[in-house]
Order: C-alpha cells, then sequence, then structure tokens
C-alpha cells in the first residue's frame, strides 16, 4: 500500500487516511500511479498551464 492516493478528478496527491480528495471533494482516489511534479507557482509555470493546475501543491 501507498503513503499517498492520486485523485481521479484533479490530480492532486493526497495523504491515504483521506476518504475524498480536500481539493475537489472526490471520493474517487487511486494508490495506482507514478511520478510526481511539484507545482509551487502555478500561474509562473508552463509545466503547470499545460497540466491545467490552478492550485499549488503535489500532483502525479
Amino acid at each position: 500500500m501507498t503513503d499517498r492516493l492520486a485523485c481521479r478528478e484533479c490530480h492532486s496527491l493526497h495523504e491515504a487516511s483521506v476518504q475524498a480528495c480536500p481539493v475537489c471533494g472526490s471520493s474517487s482516489l487511486s494508490d495506482d500511479w507514478a511520478g510526481c511534479v511539484i507545482v509551487a507557482h502555478p500561474n509562473q509555470s508552463d509545466v503547470a498551464g499545460a497540466m491545467i493546475v490552478t492550485q499549488p501543491g503535489h500532483m502525479p
């Protein structure tokens, strides 16, 4: 079992103990993900723009 879950809707990563995504509220979480992008300043990042990320955080 992984220590993080990825939200299937907004693609954010969270502790494995959550039942729903704190970002978008979805309960569709998965422990099957690979790779991670950390976005600190989404409004200044070309990568965040390409991934349609608007909030700072960890994205699989």
